[in-house]
């Protein structure tokens, strides 16, 4: 059984506590850059065990009375068809998707910032496309200097060009489909134009991670560390915060260089609402509150950084990734003490194939038991689905769920009629024919646990990968593909 490290509800009552407290303190008008994802947060729900996925939109569902959204996006982003990877949609799709999502809650969709506009072609389409709907979208454009030159960047030539976007609520949350969208130029954008209408105005930031107030080297953070090696994050001390306070907080390196910009362009813009001296100040997370079991939360972190560890050496092997990423995450593995071999299901799946001399793959059970499968003629290592369902549902390992006679039809259709050159079924092919056999149905697939451990032996095909994802299984793979072909 695994082990809770998270207290949910109380980090969702401190959170709403500590912004309707900002507010206030923003003499009740607050802009709250927001990073991280509104929904299926997966990562903070795999190192902090006990954690919502749906945690943030919840808060903000509380909030809905005193809140609404500004989405923003990037029209390079538009342009170059960006990609969220977890979804395989495009930013500009994502940014429909959450405003549909959000609206069905009740949660107030003020408009859609597209920032860093120059008069991108798919931009315009993207904008006439919101008008379509209704939705209100505004153009920000480049500024000059941005963000260096202060003076500049605070006049009417700066910020002062931007359309101001007219909002109504004491919390106005400002997020965005994906990093490096835009969402601090257009809270500061926003902060600048309320305090010319007479407007104090205040802002703060929300990320989950790193959580300030844990150790530097804490799994938890370093985790994050391991999820974001392509982007060269950092994990620091807070130095403005130890200078001004004597405390020793953390926060990352984009943060705390931007920190003293950030800070003189506050100033500048005015008013007492902005007494920040450090990045961690302009902070509002208080998931560090609600760590109940900090054993559990080291493990689950260090879990994770494993499975970052082989993800990001299947996507150096695919081409995706930079050799850079992967040491990274051997790095802290090495800072850790920790190894490949500390993920049971790893060693369960190599064994299985040295001794078959075929590819392989394990699951590992909520109850501890580690389920074994291998590839065959007609399916590949990740029918070990099978045998956990069995394990689980408790049918008897010898009996065949699936004999020949039922796949092979589906075989013939896929090869010879819809042309296909492979000669093994995916996963949704085989659990298709497994509902619909009369050895189980449906519902002993979704008897599967969920959060289960999976490794296979070799990269896996997308659709099985994403199969095995939707039922909840938490996928790793050894960086050998399963031909030698060039497509895969």
């Amino acid at each position: 059984m695994k082990k809770i490290g998270f207290d949910n509800e109380l980090y969702i009552k401190k959170q709403k506590q500590h912004i309707l407290e900002r507010i206030e303190n923003a003499n009740g008008k607050l802009y709250l850059e927001f990073g991280g994802k509104l929904f299926d947060d997966y990562h903070a729900s795999r190192v902090l065990p006990g954690f919502d996925v749906n945690a943030k939109i919840k808060l903000l569902h509380e909030l809905k009375d005193q809140a609404e959204i500004i989405f923003v996006i990037s029209a390079g982003d538009i342009e170059k068809t960006k990609m969220r990877a977890d979804l395989g949609i495009t930013y500009d799709m994502d940014v429909l998707r959450l405003i549909d999502n959000i609206t069905k809650l009740g949660i107030e969709v003020n408009s859609v910032v597209i920032t860093r506009y120059t008069g991108q072609v798919a931009a315009d389409a993207f904008s006439a496309k919101l008008d379509q709907h209704g939705i209100k979208n505004y153009f920000h454009k480049p500024i000059k200097g941005y963000p260096v030159d202060i003076d500049y960047i605070c006049s009417e030539e700066g910020f002062g060009a931007n359309p101001y976007v007219e909002t109504t609520k004491p919390l106005v949350v400002v997020t965005a489909p994906g990093p490096g969208s835009g969402k601090l130029a257009t809270c500061l954008s926003q902060v600048y134009h309320e305090n010319t209408r007479g407007i104090p105005t205040g802002y703060a930031k929300f990320e989950t991670f790193p959580i300030w107030n844990v150790p530097l080297k804490h799994p938890v953070n370093l985790a994050y560390e391991a999820a974001t090696a392509d982007l060269d994050d950092v994990n620091m001390i807070d130095p403005f915060h130890l200078e001004a306070y004597g405390e020793t907080t953390v926060n990352y390196n984009r943060d705390v260089e931007a920190f003293p910009i950030v800070q003189s362009t506050l100033a500048k813009i005015s008013n007492e609402n902005f007494d920040y001296k450090s990045p961690t100040d302009m902070g509002v997370n208080m998931a560090g509150y609600a760590i109940v079991d900090d054993d559990a939360v080291r493990d689950a972190s260090e879990q994770e950084i494993i499975r970052r560890f082989f993800a990001t050496k299947c996507d150096y092997r695919k081409g995706k990734e930079k050799k850079s990423a992967v040491d990274k995450i051997k790095r802290i593995m090495q800072e850790l003490n920790i190894s490949p071999d500390d993920r049971a299901v790893v060693n369960a799946a190599l064994k299985k194939e040295e001794e078959l001399g075929v590819p392989a793959a394990a699951i590992e059970l909520e109850d501890g038991r580690i389920i074994t499968g291998k590839a065959s003629e007609l399916m590949s290592a990740s029918s070990v689905v099978l045998n956990a369902i069995k394990a689980i549902t408790g049918i008897d390992d010898d009996l065949t769920l699936l004999t020949p006679i039922i796949l092979e039809p589906i075989l013939a259709m896929k090869t010879e009629i819809l042309g296909s050159r492979s000669t093994i079924l995916n996963l949704d092919a085989v659990l298709t024919a497994l509902s619909v056999s009369g050895a189980t149905n449906s519902l002993a697939i979704k008897a599967m646990e969920r959060d289960l451990e999976f490794h296979s032996t070799q990269m896996l095909d997308s659709s099985d990968e994403s199969v095995l994802r939707q039922l909840g299984l938490r996928v790793t793979c050894e960086p050998i593909y399963p031909s030698k072909d060039l497509f895969f």
